[in-house]
């Protein structure tokens, strides 16, 4: 298993709850049961149960939202799931109407150290096959290039915050820039807007309807972000 004494089956409903819920929206029993395949009755027992292993709160008749460490996990076992999609598909040419059941299989087993590896070696990718983002790395560092450097994977400490690019935000939220992925390219090109990491980002859904295009305020500037940025500017939640 990926971590440690977690079931896949546990993995599987974080997952879940954190493709349908990953900036705080409670999600329904229902939802869950339709896209797992599972009874309702069976849901709510195991939703009872990952409240009482703290990965999860959950409101009887109205459904579930993940805890800190909860997403954590999620993230975690989503950014693997969607890297080995991007893998499969562009490096094993795997029919892509198989690559999602394939890398359910693998994801499960798939250790920090190998999705690191693949992550450098697909050059840092944000988005799956099917345009999901990719989660940020669960490891302590500010940008990409600082993952590269650091040959000794032993050495390599977890961050403790959990992390939401500007693409994902869905609610009026406030943070603090704690990460920037993507090559050399795209960090300088972000570098040349003076974004880094340490500045305050301000999102109001009220100024984004367009997909495309993210407005976000950064130390008091507004910026019209492209969707390839951010999907790659980080804030601690």
């Amino acid at each position: 298993m990926a971590n440690g004494k977690i079931s896949e089956n546990i993995e599987e409903y974080l997952e879940v709850l954190y493709c349908n819920g990953s900036n705080g929206e409670q999600v329904s029993t229902t939802k869950l049961s339709d896209e797992l395949g599972i009874a309702p009755g069976s849901v709510t027992q195991m939703l009872k149960k990952l409240e009482k292993l703290g990965y999860i709160r959950y409101t009887p008749y109205k459904g579930a939202t993940l805890s800190h460490e909860g997403m954590r996990i999620a993230r975690k076992i989503t950014r693997k799931h969607r890297i080995l999609e991007k893998f499969l598909l562009d490096v094993l040419k795997v029919k892509e109407e198989n690559v999602h059941e394939q890398a359910c299989e693998m994801e499960h087993t798939l250790s920090d150290e190998a999705e690191r590896a693949l992550c450098n070696m697909l050059q840092h990718p944000d988005v799956s096959p099917d345009d999901s983002v990719i989660p940020a790395c669960n490891f302590n560092f500010e940008s990409c290039n600082q993952c590269f450097s650091q040959k000794d994977f032993d050495q390599i400490m977890n961050r403790e915050v959990n992390l939401l690019c500007i693409s994902e935000l869905t609610s009026d939220t406030e943070g603090t820039i704690s990460f920037i992925r993507g090559n050399p390219d795209l960090l300088d090109d972000i570098s040349n807007l003076n974004i880094k990491v340490g500045n305050t980002l301000l999102y109001s859904v009220e100024d984004n309807q367009n997909e495309d295009n993210y407005v976000v305020i950064i130390d008091g500037e507004k910026f019209n972000i492209p969707a390839e940025m951010a999907n790659n500017i980080f804030i601690g939640i």
